[in-house]
């Protein structure tokens, strides 16, 4: 018989009690400082890293391969028979292979890593997704033939208020930014079919930036019903009134807020908003 164990890194942005609800296993990133080095989720929140942005930018790394390793020793104790881990996108991080390499030593556990080519709560929604597949009693193959179609039900796009920490990122050059900050260019990014990031829409100014990606989301709930999570770095009021007017249109059939992950918010800044939209089968 089959005991399934579900794996994702702390990028998919799912909430700390949702895990333990659900018995996800959490690989955290790690957030890294000149004074020190945190595991997300666990040492330090998003909301700490968001609020003290101005005064060191830290840089994000892949899970450690020691956390890596514990975890699949802990579900070969327990008696897991097969892991499905699903990851962030392989083209802003390395956790997908790193994940792959430590599995070839633990060759007990019948396996396989999923590159969701997304990050934050698409990514999340895509392991939510999954577990639900799991606990409905469905088999290691199964879900694994499932998750190419259930990802094509899920999308996110973001907007950022200042291209500064784009800038000091090292996502666009100096030149870019410094342009598009006098332009007051506001681009709404997603990430494409490799994975990586591009612009899908450039805006002037935050308003104009809202109203285009409510038109993104328009595009969507044109294909059927949506459930839709308004994602914030450091702006949760102006996210909370987007919200509520994203919630009044047609075939939105839920809706919430979430605190985006430090993956993404550390390279967008506060004032980074975004949208995660799973078409309703």
């Amino acid at each position: 018989m089959q005991k399934i164990a579900i794996i994702t890194d702390s990028a998919s942005d799912i909430p700390l009690e949702v895990i333990k609800e659900k018995n996800i296993n959490l690989l955290p990133l790690r957030i890294i400082y000149s004074h020190g080095d945190y595991q997300d989720k666990l040492d330090i929140t998003p909301e700490e890293i968001y609020l003290n942005l101005d005064k060191e930018i830290p840089t994000t790394s892949l899970p450690s391969a020691q956390t890596m390793d514990d975890i699949l020793n802990k579900l070969e104790s327990e008696g897991y028979t097969h892991v499905i881990a699903i990851c962030i996108s392989g083209g802003l991080s390395g956790t997908c292979n790193s994940l792959r390499l430590i599995l070839e030593d633990h060759p007990k556990l019948t396996s396989y890593v999923y590159d969701t080519k997304i990050l934050a709560y698409p990514e999340g929604e895509v392991v939510l997704e999954a577990v639900k597949l799991v606990e409905a009693g469905k088999s290691f193959e199964e879900i694994v033939e499932a998750l190419p179609k259930i990802r094509e039900r899920i999308t996110g796009f973001y907007t950022v208020n200042t291209l500064e920490y784009l800038q000091k990122g090292g996502r666009i050059g100096k030149v870019a930014g410094t342009i598009g900050e006098l332009l007051n260019l506001k681009p709404i990014i997603t990430t494409d079919e490799t994975g990586v990031y591009y612009t899908i829409r450039k805006a002037r100014g935050r308003k104009q930036a809202l109203s285009k990606m409510t038109d993104l989301l328009k595009e969507k709930l044109a294909i059927g019903k949506c459930e839709v999570t308004v994602l914030e770095c450091a702006c949760k009021e102006e996210a909370t009134k987007f919200m509520e007017q994203l919630a009044k249109l047609p075939n939105v059939e839920n809706i919430k807020l979430n605190v985006l992950s430090p993956a993404l918010g550390i390279h967008g800044g506060p004032g980074l908003l975004g949208l995660s939209v799973k078409l309703v089968e």
